[in-house]
């Protein structure tokens, strides 16, 4: 259970976003969490001062999906960081399991393959209950937490550290 509020950050310590251009692929399934977790994320990148047109979204049927239109979006975009938002809720068989594994592995693997990251906003919920009190209820909105970190990699993604 979360023990914050997902959507609760300091804007001070967030950078300015409107330099940089961001990717959100968004799962069809569960629509009404990803939805949220979409709309939270968007909100965010713009209270940060990206320009709506510099936010690109694409959807994908479900979430084990997401790891292809990832990929794509970031071979063929020009992109500063990209967000992967699906929700799996867990039912009576091994199904969750398997594809919050795939999705989790598949994005891990465009982090490593590709120079973009790739943010996880994948909700793998035991409940209904749980996805909505994380996609905008009681928890907060795990897309805005998802924003502030995909500013904060494009931060990391466009800065050549020296020792």
């Amino acid at each position: 259970m979360a023990t914050t509020n997902l959507s609760d950050y300091d804007k001070n310590k967030v950078p300015n976003a409107e330099n940089f251009r961001f990717g959100i692929v968004v799962s069809e399934w569960n629509e009404t969490i990803t939805e949220g977790l979409a709309k939270g994320a968007i909100e965010t990148f713009i209270e940060n001062g990206a320009a709506k047109k510099n936010i690109q979204r694409w959807n994908v049927p479900g979430s084990f999906e997401l790891i292809y239109g990832v990929k794509k979006m970031v071979e063929t975009q020009n992109l500063d960081a990209v967000i992967a938002i699906g929700s799996v809720v867990k039912g009576e068989t091994k199904h969750f399991d398997f594809v919050c594994d795939g999705v989790t592995q598949g994005i891990k693997d465009v982090n490593l393959q590709q120079n973009i990251p790739v943010i996880f906003c994948l909700l793998t919920d035991d409940t209904m209950q749980q996805a909505i009190d994380r996609s905008g209820g009681k928890h907060g909105n795990k897309g805005v937490e998802c924003a502030v970190a995909a500013i904060k990699m494009a931060v990391l993604k466009n800065s050549v550290y020296t020792k």
